[in-house]
């Protein structure tokens, strides 16, 4: 549990994924291996600061994303595990059946040296609208989504594309072309912190498990 965030009691008026104001209290390490990291001004996913030479970086190691104070916090962290990388959204049709499984890994393996990376996204149909920290906080509460680590909302297609995104579909193409297809697209990453394969938004969770297992055992 050493790297999970610990939180001060937040009590404030979130919306939920309706729109419609609700109260929230969300207690330190109540949902496990949620991490919530909130949205900053600087920059995400840099390399050296330039966030440009994505090509050439030799690991997901090499990549930073902002904490929830805004601090670097650089990939490095997870030396060592495998981890499954999403990008998430509270309103598709996927999000039950991901939610619901995402959760189912996150305790299966919470012992393991595994841990799930979220990424709220917006880009597919608007459908992740709630905004980083205690409105995403509040939205995972409800919907009882153990996600591991979750992350600021991101772009994973385009130019604006996380620079950590555009290493993963560098590394890991699609079958169609590179692009993030739609919500909860997912990579695999070994413990060396290589890419080493990528999943359809509509490939169950629980169906990664013999890859995961496989990684484990390594």
């Amino acid at each position: 549990m050493s790297n999970f965030t610990t939180f001060r009691t937040l009590a404030a008026f979130g919306r939920n994924v309706f729109g419609r104001s609700q109260y929230c209290a969300v207690f330190p390490n109540q949902y496990g291996a949620n991490r919530f990291y909130s949205q900053s001004t600087a920059t995400h996913g840099s390399l050296d600061g330039t966030m440009e030479d994505y090509k050439n970086a030799k690991s997901v190691y090499d990549f930073t994303v902002k904490d929830s104070q805004g601090a670097d916090v650089s990939l490095e962290k997870y030396r060592g595990k495998v981890l499954l990388i999403v990008n998430i959204a509270s309103q598709c049709g996927l999000t039950k059946g991901n939610y619901a499984e995402l959760t189912e890994l996150s305790q299966k393996y919470a012992d393991k040296d595994f841990k799930i990376l979220s990424f709220p996204c917006n880009q597919f149909g608007g459908q992740m609208p709630e905004g980083d920290g205690e409105e995403m906080v509040c939205h995972l509460r409800s919907a009882k989504a153990e996600v591991g680590d979750v992350f600021a909302k991101i772009k994973v297609n385009g130019d604006e594309a996380d620079p950590l995104y555009k290493y993963l579909k560098h590394k890991q193409g699609g079958i169609l072309g590179d692009s993030i297809k739609w919500n909860f697209s997912k990579f695999l990453v070994n413990k060396d912190g290589q890419p080493v394969d990528r999943y359809a938004p509509t490939t169950s969770p629980k169906s990664i498990v013999k890859d995961i297992d496989k990684l484990l055992e390594a």
